[in-house]
């Protein structure tokens, strides 16, 4: 969904057939700012920069993207018409409160592996309608989006995996069909299965739900025969276990985590 059709179904679900409010108002020029009731990591700046200019509002960032905030800090400053902003309210707060929630908690899991150079990804487990704008807060958060939906990457999955009876074969016409840009992942659930998929000519391989003692026995097999490919592992991956996970050796660790476990921070819009 492109962004302004995304942001005038946002806007339209809130205002309906029209703000009450506006219609006994009289509109007068205000200023109004958000102000952070708690700590973050900010989300929201391209999406609130595209609606201000579809409503003439003049916008002061004191945070961009990916920036942090604390706690009492005035975070953007929102000038124009009262009936506009006030009518645009809760949108506005509800775009910056769900990205940037998504991106204080990515934040967390990127610092927890910082030291280890393993990439943090994120998954296709997002609200319907809004992958496009969860994703884009995982990566003001600092993580990095794994594949937008079934058409950039292939990935076969326990589910594909069970209507493939030879999995070489299957690769081979594979290669014959996809985009020659185009890679494909094979979701792996022991060393046997890892070590067929690296010889099925696998991009990527998931180590998914492997103990870490497993994972590092594949991580050992693909140093040792294939480094061309790439290793992420994925399941069980909290805060508390993402360090340990990143320590086997794989190259990314992929979380859904990080978009569905996020948990609103507090911010508010006031008047001056």
């Amino acid at each position: 969904m492109l962004k302004e059709q995304f942001l005038q179904a946002l806007v339209r679900e809130d205002i309906g057939r029209g703000d009450l409010f506006s219609r006994i108002s009289v509109g007068k020029y205000i200023r109004a700012y958000i102000i952070a009731k708690s700590d973050g990591v900010f989300a929201g700046q391209e999406y609130v920069e595209t609606l201000a200019k579809m409503y003439d509002l003049s916008l002061s960032w004191k945070v961009n993207d990916g920036e942090s905030f604390s706690k009492g800090e005035k975070l953007l400053f929102i000038s124009g018409d009262s009936k506009t902003i006030l009518s645009l309210e809760r949108s506005i707060l509800d775009m910056v409160l769900h990205a940037s929630s998504i991106a204080t908690l990515t934040s967390k899991y990127v610092s927890a592996i910082a030291n280890t150079g393993v990439k943090l990804l994120d998954t296709r487990k997002t609200r319907p309608l809004l992958r496009e704008f969860e994703k884009y807060a995982v990566r003001c958060g600092g993580g990095i989006n794994h594949r937008m939906g079934l058409d950039d990457c292939l990935m076969l999955k326990d589910t594909h995996l069970k209507t493939i009876d030879n999995l070489e074969g299957f690769m081979v016409k594979v290669r014959q069909k996809i985009p020659f840009t185009s890679k494909v992942e094979i979701e792996c659930e022991s060393l046997e299965m890892a070590q067929n998929a690296m010889k099925a000519g696998a991009d990527i391989v998931m180590c998914d739900n492997m103990s870490l003692e497993e994972t590092k026995e594949v991580v050992a097999y693909r140093n040792a025969n294939y480094t061309h490919i790439l290793l992420e592992a994925s399941g069980n991956v909290t805060l508390d276990t993402i360090e340990q996970i990143a320590t086997t050796g794989v190259d990314a660790i992929s979380s859904g985590a990080v978009i569905h476990q996020a948990n609103w921070i507090d911010l508010s819009m006031k008047v001056e």
